[in-house]
C-alpha cells in the first residue's frame, strides 16, 4: 500500500463545498471592493463588494477586518481561475425574506434608509433585501419632488410580498393616514369656537392662508386676518410662519380661525372718537364713482361722497384727490351697528356771506319763497 503524499493528505484533510451551500469563513484580507475569506477548502473564497450588500460604494475596509468570522453562501465552487466565489448579500436576502414575510404577516412597521430615489418612487433595504415604495404610498399628499427623502429613515408597512417574483411593495401612506387620524381626534377633543391656538402656516392662498393646528388645518380667510385691510395675503404671511390664532368657528371638520382679536378691535371706541360734529384726519385708502373710502386708522375705513368733498360741483372723486393723499374732515354721520361713518369736507366749509342791504338799519322782511313761487307761477 502506497504512502499519501503530504499534498494528498492535507486535500483529504479539507471538506468539500458545494454551491449554494453555507459555510463560515475567516476574514484573512480586505480590500475597498472585496474580501478574501479562509473558508477551510482548498482555495480561499472571494467576497466583492457587489455581493456584500445592496448598498452602493460601500468601502468593505469600514465593514470587516482580518480575523472576523461571518457566515457566507458559496455563489461558484470555481470562477475559473480556481477561485471561490462568495456571496453575503444573498444569504442575508435569503433570512430577510423570512423577516420580509413575517412583517408582512403581523402587519409590523418597519425602520429603513431610504438607499435610492427613483422616478417612480424610493427604494429602502431591510436586512440586503430590496422593497419599493411607490411614489403614490410615500405620502398622504401628492409630492412631485422625492429627493428630500434621500439618505432618510422612513418608516413603512409591507403592502404586497412576492417572493417568486421579487416584488415587496413598501406602504408609507397608510401610517401617516392613520397618524393623523389620531391626531385629528385628540384636536377636536381639546379644542372649542373661541380658543386661541397656536399654529403654523402651511399654505398661503389669494384668499387666506391654511394653518396647521397639529391634527387639522384651518382657514385664515383674507377677511378674518387684520382689523385693517389685507390687499394680499402673499405678502403677509409665509409658510412656515408660527401664528396665535382664534378659532372662530368649528364645522363638522373644518375650522375657520380669525386673527381679529376683540382687545385690538378699533371700534370699541369709536363711538366717542369718531362722535358726530368731530373733525379728524385720514388718508385716502381708495376711491370709486360715488365717493373716496378715507382710512382713520388701520380697520376704519370712512366714506367721504363725492357731494361732500366740495361746494362745487364734482363728477368724481379722482378728479380732486389722489389716493394715500391726507384729508381733513368732519364725521356727520355714524352708525356703530353698522359700522359706517360718514365724513364731509363741505360741511367744514364757512357759509357764504349773506349779500348785503341797502339799508342796514332798515326793518328785515320775512318772505316765503316757497309763496312767491307760487304766486308768479298763478300770473304766468
Amino acid at each position: 500500500m502506497s504512502e499519501l503524499t503530504f499534498e494528498q493528505m492535507l486535500e483529504e484533510s479539507l471538506k468539500t463545498i458545494h454551491t449554494g451551500e453555507v459555510v463560515e469563513g475567516t476574514v484573512i484580507d480586505v480590500k475597498p471592493d472585496e474580501m478574501v475569506l479562509n473558508i477551510g477548502y482548498k482555495s480561499d473564497g472571494i467576497l466583492t463588494r457587489n455581493e456584500y450588500t445592496n448598498e452602493p460604494n460601500v468601502d468593505l475596509t469600514t465593514v470587516a477586518k482580518p480575523g472576523d468570522t461571518m457566515e457566507v453562501k458559496v455563489l461558484k465552487v470555481n470562477d475559473g481561475e480556481g477561485q471561490v466565489l462568495l456571496t453575503y448579500k444573498r444569504l442575508a436576502a435569503d433570512r430577510g425574506n423570512k423577516r420580509i414575510e413575517e412583517a408582512y404577516n403581523n402587519k409590523e412597521v418597519l425602520t429603513a434608509k431610504v438607499t435610492q430615489v427613483l422616478d417612480g418612487g424610493l427604494s429602502v433595504v431591510v436586512e440586503e433585501v430590496k422593497i419599493f415604495i411607490p411614489a403614490s404610498l410615500v405620502s398622504d399628499s401628492y409630492e412631485k419632488d422625492l429627493t428630500k427623502y434621500a439618505g432618510q429613515e422612513i418608516q413603512f408597512v409591507i403592502s404586497e410580498y412576492n417572493p417568486k417574483r421579487r416584488r415587496y411593495i413598501g406602504d408609507r401612506k397608510q401610517l401617516l393616514v392613520a397618524e393623523k387620524a389620531e391626531l385629528q381626534k385628540k384636536l377636536f377633543e381639546s379644542i372649542k369656537e373661541g380658543d386661541m391656538v397656536d399654529g403654523v402656516v402651511k399654505n398661503v392662498t389669494d384668499f387666506g392662508a391654511f394653518v396647521d393646528l397639529g391634527g387639522a388645518d384651518g382657514l385664515l380667510h383674507i377677511s378674518e386676518m387684520s382689523w385693517g385691510r389685507v390687499e394680499n395675503p402673499k405678502k403677509v404671511f409665509k409658510v412656515g410662519d408660527k401664528l396665535k390664532v382664534l378659532i372662530k368657528e368649528i364645522s363638522g371638520t373644518k375650522i375657520a380661525l380669525s386673527l381679529k382679536f376683540d382687545d385690538a378691535n378699533p371700534w370699541k371706541d369709536a363711538a366717542e372718537k369718531y362722535a358726530v360734529g368731530t373733525e379728524v384726519t385720514g388718508k385716502v385708502a381708495r376711491m370709486t364713482d360715488f365717493g373716496a373710502f378715507i382710512e382713520l386708522e388701520s380697520g376704519i375705513d370712512a366714506l367721504l361722497h363725492v357731494s361732500q368733498i366740495s361746494k362745487e360741483h364734482i363728477d368724481k372723486p379722482s378728479d380732486v384727490l389722489k389716493t394715500g393723499e391726507e384729508v381733513t374732515a368732519k364725521v356727520v354721520d355714524f352708525n356703530e351697528a353698522d359700522k359706517k361713518i360718514s365724513l364731509s369736507i363741505k360741511a367744514m366749509l364757512a357759509p357764504e356771506p349773506k349779500e348785503s342791504t341797502e339799508d342796514d338799519d332798515a326793518d328785515v322782511v320775512s318772505v316765503d319763497i316757497e309763496s312767491v313761487i307760487a304766486s308768479e307761477s298763478e300770473e304766468a
